[in-house]
């Protein structure tokens, strides 16, 4: 098991990299308005399918191969802090949208629905950095297997993401029509996402390979 100090700092982690606006939480939210609330608990069952896949693939061989091939970690760790930046840039640009702000979309079946939360986690470069480049910052070896410290990483993971998804799905209505009539709200949201978004990207290139 992942040592208690590193289980909880990956899972602040995770809070925030959750709260922080990406293709999953604009998916969810979108259907939750467009289609219901029950649409984007539907959706979010396809979205947690993406993360036990992206899961076992961390736990069976990509996180030890990062770990044991020179360089890759650190290329990973700096692309990782790219991409965050270039999100956290999407934020708070002039013209940027919240995830709150939403398009009509079509109303779908249960079953397009759960595949299209799977295909959209799937497509997620974000869901990407977490386990490519997070994930094996909090693994130590010494601590006893890997592939147990991995898959205990994952799940917690996983379970602070679909907890906190399913409440934005809930809530999603509510939350836009409050926003909707306050502009400056919408500023605000913006600019604390991007700030999150920032903060991770400087402590991952602050980060050494362990």
């Amino acid at each position: 098991m992942p040592d208690p100090v590193n289980l909880l700092a990956f899972a602040a982690i995770s809070l925030g990299m959750v709260l922080t606006p990406g293709p999953n939480m604009i998916y969810l939210v979108s259907r939750s308005i467009c289609q219901g609330p029950l649409a984007g608990l539907i959706s979010l069952g396809g979205v947690a399918l993406g993360f036990v896949f992206y899961m076992l693939c961390a736990a069976f061989g990509i996180t030890a191969l990062v770990m044991a091939v020179p360089y890759a970690y650190d290329a990973l760790r700096l692309a990782g802090a790219a991409y965050l930046l270039y999100l956290a840039w999407q934020a708070v640009r002039p013209g940027g949208r919240s995830a709150f702000q939403v398009r009509d979309l079509p109303r779908d079946s249960a079953r397009r629905l759960f595949a299209m939360g799977f295909v959209t986690n799937l497509l997620n470069p974000k869901i990407a950095v977490m386990y490519l480049s997070l994930l094996p910052q909090f693994v130590t070896p010494g601590q006893g297997s890997v592939l147990a410290q991995s898959l205990a990483l994952g799940a917690t993971q996983i379970a602070v993401s679909v907890s906190v998804n399913a409440l934005i799905a809930l809530a999603a209505g509510s939350v836009a029509v409050f926003l909707a009539g306050r502009p400056f709200w919408l500023v605000v949201q913006r600019w604390l996402m991007g700030t999150v978004l920032a903060g991770l990207a400087l402590r991952m290139m602050a980060e050494t390979r362990r």
